[in-house]
């Protein structure tokens, strides 16, 4: 196995706060909040009526008429970011060994959920011959295979909310490996649907705060009660430093280290000790050749759920030391839990992060909380030096992951 940098040439994201990476940074540090009543469907008999839904989303607007009949949502907002990162990073496909990893966390449950809602209103089975491959995680892939003639090896991941990161993860282990020259990792979800909502309701995890839906994401606040649901995808074109330089590529951040593992504990539960996601972010360290000391900044899971956020506050601490020695920050106050896509789309945060040496605020963070103590960015963006960042991702099974990124020097 060869030991070259990785870097990171291009960047795609289609989020509840903007469709692009530009537009999704720019209305991140700006503090825009992505969290709306539900229009996609009536709420009236659901616990749950907000939601971060894509904003004025016509997926034609973006793609082929023929394409979008033939995929699920999910797999739209996974092509256009795709596109996008393509576009930005001008990698050309033909003659060379491209690979793809796409991740997701419950693939084509909104297809799934309508269709079978259609038979059982009607009482016929008359299902469309689309069906199965809208609905299969693999197809998403496959399309954007197609869409751009790649023919490399092709990986479909899902491990829950840490979906995202682990596409990072293998998308780099696949490089090197020797089994490509570069690779696209991607990962989306579309998970916004009656079933799934009420699912998630029963089991407590979700926000019920719909008087004020803006504000009903609260990552590590007093009173946070629960995560909001969001949508959304993202994409990273990696690849070793001289391959990228051999094209003349544009290089925006270098990949430093990843990590992932599970807590063996329960199935939806984290760990109460944290030990999971210590291990995970510590190992990531090392296997960035780094020292908790050189982590700037960290893009928290943060969901605003009670118990997550307090153990990977418990597990941040025992990694970094001191609640005041490193900078973090949830995003998903903004966009609310986008899943896989979220994975994608906060390492997009930290990338820029070091880019630009600024560091997107947490939202809503308005009473703090005594378990919760960290060095929060809260509300405001902040100017600060950022050299490397680590953005962590923990799902349901104990699914942890973490990944850095760092500045790009020669």
């Amino acid at each position: 196995m060869t030991k070259q940098k990785l870097v990171i040439t291009g960047m795609g994201a289609v989020t509840p706060i903007g469709i692009g990476v530009d537009n999704y940074w720019n209305h991140l540090i700006n503090g825009v909040k992505g969290i709306a009543p539900i229009t996609r469907f009536d709420t009236s008999d659901l616990p749950v009526h907000i939601a971060g839904e894509i904003k004025d989303f016509q997926a034609t607007d973006h793609l082929p008429k023929k394409l979008v009949r033939e995929t699920d949502p999910f797999m739209h907002y996974a092509l256009i970011a795709a596109n996008e990162a393509l576009a930005q990073s001008k990698l050309s496909v033909k003659g060379e060994r491209i690979g793809i990893v796409m991740s997701s966390a419950l693939n084509g449950i909104t297809t799934i959920a309508e269709t079978q809602d259609e038979c059982t209103k009607k009482g016929v089975y008359k299902v469309s011959p689309r069906f199965v491959p809208k609905v299969e995680g693999n197809i998403a892939a496959a399309q954007i295979a197609i869409t751009h003639g790649i023919q490399g090896p092709s990986l479909t991941l899902s491990t829950a909310c840490a979906s995202g990161v682990d596409a990072i993860g293998t998308a780099a282990m696949l490089i090197r490996a020797g089994e490509a020259e570069a690779a696209i990792a991607v990962g989306a979800d579309s998970t916004i649907c009656p079933i799934m909502l009420s699912g998630l309701a029963n089991s407590r995890a979700l926000s019920l705060n719909s008087g004020e839906p803006s504000k009903a994401s609260k990552p590590f606040d007093l009173n946070r009660d629960g995560f909001v649901v969001g949508e959304g995808g993202g994409a990273l074109i990696i690849e070793t430093e001289e391959h990228a330089k051999k094209r003349g590529a544009v290089i925006y951040a270098e990949l430093l280290g990843y990590d992932s593992n599970t807590d063996g504990y329960h199935v939806t539960s984290p760990a109460p000790d944290g030990n999971g996601a210590i291990s995970c972010m510590r190992r990531a360290i090392q296997k960035a050749g780094l020292t908790p000391e050189d982590i700037d900044y960290i893009n928290a899971h943060g969901t605003a759920t009670k118990v997550g956020d307090e153990i990977e506050v418990l597990a941040i601490k025992e990694v970094f030391g001191k609640e005041d020695r490193v900078m973090v920050s949830s995003t998903k106050g903004a966009t609310g839990h986008m899943m896989a896509g979220g994975g994608i789309t906060e390492t997009i945060a930290c990338i820029q992060a070091v880019r630009s040496d600024l560091i997107p605020p947490t939202l809503n963070y308005e009473t703090p909380d005594p378990n919760c103590q960290l060095n929060l960015v809260a509300n405001v963006a902040k100017q600060a030096t950022v050299r490397a960042a680590m953005s962590n991702a923990f799902g349901f099974g104990g699914q942890n992951a973490s990944v850095i990124v760092g500045k790009y020097c020669e």
